[in-house]
């Protein structure tokens, strides 16, 4: 029941990160991760079927989220080298 009782609560997590706005959501994500991940795998869940589609879901909707955030934030960092480069000159 423990197992269960922790499953539910990352999914009930998840959920509440994915109405968070970008600013937060990264940040909350990481440390979900940390939290269920980080020394757990996917697949020590124990979720009912309709539950787990959902993790799987708000999972991989998640990682896409990230990786969009990724890209916008390396496009920040090359814009403000190019900055700092004309500012020097």
């Amino acid at each position: 029941m423990e197992r269960r009782d922790w499953s539910l609560k990352a999914l009930s997590e998840l959920t509440r990160i994915d109405s968070l706005d970008s600013f937060e959501k990264a940040d909350a994500l990481v440390k979900w991760f940390n939290d269920y991940l980080d020394e757990n795998q996917i697949t020590d869940f124990d979720l009912e079927h309709s539950d787990l589609l959902r993790l799987s879901e708000l999972f991989y909707k998640n990682i896409n989220f990230l990786k969009e955030q990724k890209g916008i934030a390396f496009e920040e960092i090359k814009r403000i080298n190019k900055t700092k480069e004309f500012l020097k000159h």
